[in-house]
């Protein structure tokens, strides 16, 4: 089987610009939840997020022009997608190659993006027409030229940071987007990994971004009871809920030869990945975690792991009790009293959705590389619908160099991800 390895990663979200300082943050127990400051959420019953600190897009970008052209998320996914790629030295590498070579680079290099699918956001332009107009179809359809941007289409699209990072990087290879729920970017990264495993590709860069943090999505959330209270609490006792947060991730992948033909810097590899559906209604989770499970194990066949290789767990923990429960069932149907130590980021960061795997999948990487687990900071008592997860406030040093990264969503959707740290 081809070897893959990573050979460059970014991130951006609440708690950080980079892997490293949103490691550090997790290991300094700092939270980038607070008020939401982006529009007035104090209707709500949770009016907390993880949003990007002193937000300036065209900044990130390097690019203010273009942000007529695009969304808050594709900003991120942009951000963190190129960051991954100069991590990787791959610009500079293909300005050293003869424009044969550089032919052949631009056609086996690909991209995967995992992205939301679109947000109700991109429907406000239209509000304060409809409001003029008073519901009054035809006039409202007499004047929508007038008042929207023409270029909202374009704008909307879901695929638009992989239209971006593939024309602007010269990625003719493989190309796909993802809108698979909170799946989106975990799934980015398999599919990346077949790609390169089916020859398809020498390399490709995976990336996945989310910005949920906006009042129709939080209205319905909120409805639906999946949103906290206060502090997101992941497997605690006081779990009532998630909170979200916003940004994008990004991984490189390469076969072996091509990042040892330009002596590239390793920092892991990937091992193996499995996905699973209980596909039992919208919101409905199975209590014995029987679809996460089944990825779980999937990921162990692809990778050729048995459960005592693990050597840390990051959890999907996304503070809701029944996710948190059944999550805890399935760990322990694979690992029972083997099971190695286990976190989640989400506390810190919260639930950036579509960009949540990828992120916890860089992290997770950051961390074990480290050689260190870092502990939930606002765990203090143990649900008892949790006990006998492998879970600490503390941090704790890692059982081994391979981490195994779970990632859920609606529709019992369920992935998992094996990694190897190389540090």
């Amino acid at each position: 089987m081809t070897r893959i390895l990573l050979t460059g990663s970014g991130a951006i979200c609440g708690s950080g610009t980079d892997a490293g300082s949103i490691v550090e943050a997790l290991l300094a127990g700092r939270s980038s939840v607070a008020p939401i400051a982006g529009f007035d959420a104090e209707q709500f019953r949770g009016c907390l997020a993880a949003e990007v600190p002193e937000y300036n897009g065209g900044k990130l970008l390097g690019d203010r022009k273009l942000l007529k052209l695009v969304r808050r998320s594709d900003v991120f996914g942009i951000y963190a997608g190129t960051q991954a790629l100069e991590q990787a030295g791959l610009s500079a590498w293909r300005e050293t190659l003869d424009d044969t070579a550089a032919a052949h680079y631009a056609d086996q290099t690909g991209c995967y993006v995992g992205s939301g699918g679109g947000a109700f956001e991109v429907n406000y332009d239209f509000f304060p027409l409809m409001s003029e107009t008073k519901n009054d179809l035809s006039e409202f359809g007499r004047e929508v030229s007038n008042m929207v941007n023409p270029m909202w289409l374009l704008k909307s699209l879901p695929n638009n940071v992989l239209c971006h990072m593939s024309i602007r990087n010269q990625l003719k290879g493989p190309n796909g987007c993802i809108t698979n729920h909170t799946a989106s970017g975990m799934l980015s990264i398999i599919e990346s990994a077949w790609a390169l495993r089916e020859g398809d590709a020498e390399r490709v860069l995976a990336v996945g971004h989310d910005a949920p943090i906006e009042p129709q999505t939080l209205l319905y959330l909120d409805r639906v009871g999946l949103i906290g209270k206060d502090h997101l609490r992941p497997f605690d006792q006081r779990h009532d809920g998630c909170l979200l947060g916003e940004g994008a991730a990004s991984l490189m992948l390469e076969t072996e030869a091509s990042a040892f033909a330009r002596g590239a810097t390793v920092l892991g590899e990937y091992l193996g990945g499995g996905d699973a559906s209980e596909g039992e209604g919208l919101f409905c989770i199975r209590s014995d975690g029987d679809g996460l499970s089944r990825a779980i194990e999937l990921a162990l066949a692809d990778a050729q792991l048995k459960p005592t290789d693990v050597g840390m767990i990051v959890a999907h923990g996304n503070g809701t009790q029944e996710s948190d429960a059944s999550e805890t069932a399935a760990l322990l149907r694979v690992f029972g009293a083997t099971m190695p130590p286990v976190t989640g980021f989400k506390w810190s960061v919260g639930h950036l959705f579509a960009a949540s795997g990828i992120l916890d999948a860089v992290l997770g990487l950051e961390a074990c590389r480290r050689k260190v687990v870092p502990g939930i900071a606002t765990l203090e008592t143990l649900a008892d619908s949790c006990a006998g997860l492998n879970v600490s406030q503390q941090t704790r040093a890692s059982r081994g160099d391979v981490v195994l990264v779970l990632c859920r969503g609606f529709a019992g959707t369920n992935t998992a991800l094996l990694l190897r740290a190389i540090a």
